[in-house]
């Protein structure tokens, strides 16, 4: 489906019954990174997926999308469909998006998951690889896209979904150069939402992997101390809905059932 939204298209899919559960893919992904586990969500749930900004069929709004324009278009898309409150799981910058979210739209959120995602800002060592990162995009995108997505899995894994990680470039290559770039500046500036895992009223799950390249495990575990947020580690890379889908799968059954 289509939504219209300041003069381009945002691509989203809505199926199931129940409580709405919103899925939010990750940057040079897309809405279809949940089809294998979107089946087992619609036995109970009323489930939405959609392409961010730039992402796969949604258009480009400008030169960056921050995590807040990101947000505004989920927002647009639930006001579409109806819906007062969900449950929002977002992998990597969906779940940065998913917080931004949380802080615009509080009384909308029925829980949050970030998955191989964090609610902290970039350091200052990440901005400045953001901006290489945009450098290299603008240089080679083939070549930086085909690099980005083998690093999501840990080494010993990237043998293993070789399938899977082929699949993930040839969308991932899809994307726009502006999409890419606005994506990549959008993260760069977001803001620290930590606080949000401190107050929310309402359950918290994250989930990160310990040879995750992307997000330094020893970085961003300790954001859930002294917290009601539940912490969940697996001990592979940034895509946990692929290298540890099972045991993840689980985990977000269970948690949707406390929302």
């Amino acid at each position: 489906m289509q939504l219209a939204y300041k003069n381009i298209n945002i691509s989203y899919t809505d199926s199931g019954k129940g409580t709405a559960v919103v899925l939010l893919h990750g940057f040079l992904e897309n809405q279809t990174m949940w089809d294998d586990l979107k089946p087992e969500f619609l036995k109970k749930y009323r489930v939405v997926t959609l392409d961010h900004l730039g992402h796969g069929e949604t258009g480009c709004l400008g030169y960056i999308h921050t995590m807040e324009d990101m947000a505004d278009a989920v927002h647009a898309v639930l006001h579409e469909l109806r819906i007062r409150k969900a449950i929002l799981v977002g992998h990597s910058m969906g779940g940065y998006v998913a917080m931004a979210f949380a802080e615009l739209y509080p009384d909308m959120v029925k829980g949050i998951v970030l998955q191989n995602s964090t609610a902290r800002p970039d350091s200052e060592e990440k901005k400045l690889n953001r901006d290489r990162a945009i450098k290299a995009v603008k240089r080679d995108a083939s070549g930086f896209i085909r690099l980005a997505i083998s690093n999501l899995f840990s080494e010993e894994n990237r043998e293993r979904f070789l399938p899977e990680i082929e699949a993930l470039r040839a969308q991932a290559l899809q994307t726009p150069l502006q999409g890419i770039v606005a994506a990549l500046e959008g993260m760069k500036v977001r803001k620290d939402r930590e606080v949000i895992l401190h107050f929310a009223p309402y359950p918290i799950m994250v989930v990160l992997g310990e040879k995750d390249q992307s997000l330094p495990y020893n970085e961003h575990y300790d954001q859930v101390d002294n917290t009601a947020a539940k912490l969940v580690t697996y001990p592979d890379g940034h895509m946990s809905h692929i290298e540890n889908r099972d045991a993840l799968l689980k985990e977000l059954l269970e948690f949707f059932k406390k929302c």
